[in-house]
């Protein structure tokens, strides 16, 4: 299929360092954990979110790299609800938190489950709050890799603005387990305008890294 999509935004989040669209948004303390991190890079956004502090850290850091590509991109004042949709990824799917929630109730003598902690054993609960702080009701789905597969998320998300589905999309991969995070979002839409690139694996390989 030939491309059809363009990149306007994109954030990467990890080591302690945030940066969007090539140019460093934030940095950490380079011994800071991922609590203290991802509570100051909240900060630094100056949003108001009341949830962001329940969340589980999947959650928090899909979340706040969604934050970034969409805060000066006007979406809302160009696209209907249905037409932004929301295509993410990661290897440990919700392991981290099904662990945590493993916890509360493998002891029979000490049983103690946590409805708090079980709503988020599920990879696309990310993608769930992602839409509710941006009122996104268009298609969304979560796909789990052994690594990021931009040949796949590309070619599905360009199939979407091909077949009408969405017109824009947020994309991309968010990982957190024992401690361990990444997070590569972008927001590609079905026409160009003003934005940056070529929607494809290609591109989409040269602007992941630092």
């Amino acid at each position: 299929m030939s491309s059809k999509g363009y990149i306007q935004s994109y954030s990467i989040i990890k080591n302690n360092r945030v940066v969007l669209n090539g140019e460093e948004f934030f940095a950490g303390g380079a011994e800071d954990d991922f609590a203290t991190f991802i509570r100051a890079l909240y900060k630094k956004l100056e949003i108001t979110h009341s949830s962001f502090y329940k969340m589980d850290d999947m959650c928090k850091l899909g979340l706040l790299a969604t934050e970034l590509v969409l805060k000066d991109a006007a979406i809302r004042e160009k696209y209907s609800d249905t037409e932004i949709g929301v295509v993410l990824s990661n290897s440990s799917s919700s392991l981290e938190t099904d662990t945590a929630y493993y916890e509360t109730v493998k002891d029979r003598n000490n049983y103690f489950p946590s409805p708090a902690v079980f709503v988020y054993t599920l990879p696309n609960i990310v993608i769930g709050e992602i839409c509710i702080r941006n009122k996104i009701k268009g298609e969304n789905t979560f796909f789990i890799f052994e690594e990021y597969n931009p040949e796949f998320m590309t070619d599905y998300v360009n199939n979407l603005f091909v077949s009408g589905k969405l017109k824009s999309c947020v994309t991309g991969w968010v990982e957190y387990y024992e401690g361990h995070y990444e997070a590569f979002v972008y927001l590609a839409e079905a026409t160009q305008g003003d934005n940056r690139c070529i929607h494809s694996a290609e591109q989409v390989r040269k602007i992941y890294s630092f």
